[in-house]
């Protein structure tokens, strides 16, 4: 069933775009594939728009402005009953999309992450500090909303289309994760996570999020905390 608009943000990924695009258009549930790139300097524009299938559609921001910006495009634009987030790095397998659509299909969910933390699924081993940063931003997420992610920096997400389209996203960069994370737990959505398996790259192979990135989720989970405890007085 071809029911899920994939948005994929692309910044720079000239070695990857082609396979990422390709990998995504295999999978039966793809109505649509939204490339956003990201005011990319390497070509990676031109070669999206060389893959020639009729569920394309490629969008070029003419200056980088950040994944959340790139995903909020994407977002405002998405026309099938789902909508997934799959970066163009491959470092996640969009087959996976598959296995987190079942609690939506049958209504028991309206946003599913798929964790790499859960399950018995395959996953490259790489930076230690980078595990452990990401579960306590997960902790500290979850303290603020009072929901139990095992994995809320994961970027393998699937929302109901009137959900995603709802939410009043802001933030530009990888703040967007810990911020959709907030909003979707503030709008009492019923949330799934599902295990996924994950072949993380090196800085060296074009890794790209840093410690600064860290010290915006912060920002970001501690705001929203003070918005969240407004509404509860």
């Amino acid at each position: 069933m071809a029911d899920v608009s994939v948005v994929m943000p692309a910044f720079n990924e000239s070695e990857r775009i082609v396979s990422a695009m390709q990998r995504v258009l295999a999978q039966d549930f793809v109505h649509e594939l939204i490339v956003v790139d990201d005011g990319s300097r390497d070509g990676t524009a031109d070669l999206a728009g060389s893959v020639q299938d009729e569920r394309v559609r490629l969008i070029c921001q003419p200056v980088n402005r950040g994944k959340g910006a790139a995903l909020r495009t994407g977002f405002a634009t998405a026309q099938a009953s789902f909508v997934a987030v799959h970066d163009a790095d491959l470092e996640y397998d969009p087959a996976d999309i598959g296995r987190l659509l079942a609690p939506l299909r049958d209504g028991r969910a309206d946003v599913v992450y798929g964790s790499r933390f859960i399950g018995g699924d395959e996953h490259r081993v790489l930076y230690y500090w980078h595990s452990v940063g990401n579960r306590i931003l997960t902790i500290f997420s979850n303290m603020v909303t009072n929901i139990n992610l095992t994995d809320m920096e994961t970027c393998t997400k699937v929302f109901r289309r009137n959900v995603i389209q709802s939410l009043d996203l802001k933030e530009d960069r990888f703040g967007f994760e810990p911020e959709v994370t907030a909003k979707v737990a503030m709008g009492g959505y019923r949330i799934y996570e599902v295990g996924i398996s994950y072949s993380g790259r090196t800085y060296g192979e074009g890794k790209k999020i840093g410690w600064r990135d860290g010290v915006r989720a912060v920002y970001v989970i501690g705001k929203h905390s003070r918005l969240l405890n407004r509404t509860k007085r």
